[in-house]
């Protein structure tokens, strides 16, 4: 799992029931839309993530509708445990003595 995918996780999973878009997303986690928005296609098609269109008029709000996300209830328990995984997995490579020239 990608540094960047764990980061839009970890910002879900502060407050499942929160509804976020995508630029806040963004702008919480510094990754850029291009980033953002093809991870949260891809975590709404494996079913950690639900989303939904805003009710808004385009033209009164001034603005384009929102399209929100938050984590499922299947995704918080996925996530976790992927998270957990992907730090056990750092923590092991990070702790592993390496040593200069080592062929091993």
């Amino acid at each position: 799992m990608t540094q960047t995918t764990q980061a839009v996780l970890r910002l879900l999973l502060e407050d499942p029931a929160a509804r976020r878009y995508g630029l806040e997303i963004g702008a919480v986690t510094g990754l850029p839309s291009g980033t953002i928005h093809p991870i949260l296609a891809r975590l709404e098609s494996l079913g950690w993530v639900e989303s939904d269109w805003e009710d808004v008029d385009p033209s009164a709000a001034a603005r384009p509708r929102r399209r929100y996300y938050r984590i499922s209830e299947e995704g918080m328990a996925a996530a976790r445990l992927a998270l957990a995984r992907a730090h056990q997995t750092r923590t092991k490579l990070v702790s592993r003595p390496w040593a200069v020239g080592d062929t091993s």
